[in-house]
């Protein structure tokens, strides 16, 4: 996602070219040339390992038959969407960032800025189906438990997309009229300021708003229910269930009293018998109260990498478009906004490890795969 700026130049190639009785000393050319390498290494690194760790999440949740749950497979669209980021769009990238000029035509670079568009949209809407997908199981737990189907999941993907792809699409149609002029720079036209709020807000500041609204909703919800005991009728998840498990998993359920009523009758209603019986309840209610917070606290953690994980990467990028979009007089060093894309690319290498190394069934499946075995 490369916003236009019409002051942006060749930095590398600037450094190289020669100016009359000024000639360049050989060793800036192979400073520079080294910088070059040095630059297409990191980020060529940068996507591998984003390309490695979608892959073994979509791996993963695809030969492991517990991790076939909506929840998961939510997950695994994300992965699908980051890993099509990282083989499709940063590569590319790589070669522009450093060379700073486009050589690939007019027609290719509809495709790729459309593909960036779309792909990265995607990958941030993916984050707010996840959490409404959490919110509606936190807060509605035994009715959304029934409707929590892999129809519905498939659903809010189709969504995403289609939201996604409205994105992307309108550039297309006034670049058309520049078709044939030579293309020396690929980057989005800020001048379409109507459009530039449109993508910003639909792609960025809306979600943004969401997901705060939503991970706050969900952590007070949360903290609220994390002590009391489960009614007869059901269960509530905490934010460790939501966070850390997946549909099907134990929870950090209190419901002392069915156990107790079932230790009376183990004893014949002694009430010698139900007094140590109690005994040992309380001692096993309070365990599995300091379990539950000691989860907790780590759960609050992840929602908390989550958000400033999405914000650090992409609120640079998109408040430094929305400024160039506004503010026709304000300038930004192209260094620094590929800095900021790059950042936002970045994001699709560590969701993958946000929404799994924080799992234990994620855990337990990746150490089986490592180890090349099919998981049942």
């Amino acid at each position: 996602m490369d916003p236009g700026n019409g002051t942006e130049g060749q930095f590398f190639g600037n450094a190289t070219e020669e100016t009359p009785g000024d000639p360049i000393p050989s060793w800036d050319k192979n400073t520079l040339l080294g910088l070059q390498i040095s630059l297409s290494a990191f980020l060529a690194v940068v996507t591998l390992a984003t390309v490695l760790s979608n892959a073994f999440v979509i791996t993963t949740i695809f030969l492991t038959r517990k991790l076939h749950t909506p929840a998961n497979f939510l997950i695994g669209s994300l992965a699908v969407t980051d890993l099509l980021v990282s083989i499709l769009v940063m590569p590319i990238s790589i070669v522009y960032t450093v060379s700073k000029t486009w050589s690939l035509g007019q027609i290719f670079c509809d495709v790729w800025l459309s593909s960036d568009i779309t792909f990265c949209t995607a990958s941030i809407l993916h984050l707010c189906v996840i959490a409404l997908d959490r919110y509606w199981a936190i807060t509605d737990a035994l009715e959304y438990s029934k409707r929590r189907t892999t129809r519905r999941a498939a659903a809010m993907i189709a969504v995403v997309w289609v939201i996604s792809i409205s994105i992307s699409m309108p550039p297309l149609f006034w670049r058309q009229a520049k078709a044939h002029e030579e293309l020396t720079e690929c980057v989005v036209n800020t001048d379409q300021i109507s459009y530039t709020l449109y993508s910003t807000f639909g792609a960025f500041y809306v979600p943004t708003v969401l997901l705060v609204i939503l991970y706050g909703r969900i952590y007070v919800a949360a903290r609220s229910r994390i002590f009391k005991t489960p009614s007869a009728r059901g269960k509530r998840f905490t934010t460790a269930q939501l966070i850390q498990t997946s549909a099907g998993s134990s929870l950090c359920s209190l419901n002392s009293s069915v156990a107790q009523e079932a230790g009376l009758q183990a004893g014949g209603g002694s009430p010698l018998f139900a007094n140590s019986v109690k005994v040992k309840l309380a001692d096993s209610v309070l365990e599995r109260k300091r379990i539950c917070a000691a989860r907790e606290r780590k759960a609050t953690k992840t929602l908390g990498v989550i958000l400033g994980a999405f914000i650090v990467c992409w609120l640079p990028f998109f408040v430094g478009t929305l400024v160039m979009a506004i503010c026709k007089e304000c300038w930004f060093d192209p260094v620094l906004f590929d800095v900021f894309t790059w950042l936002g690319y970045l994001n699709s290498l560590i969701n993958p490890v946000i929404y799994t190394a924080f799992n234990d069934e994620f855990k337990q499946a990746f150490q089986k795969l490592v180890k090349f075995k099919r998981c049942y």
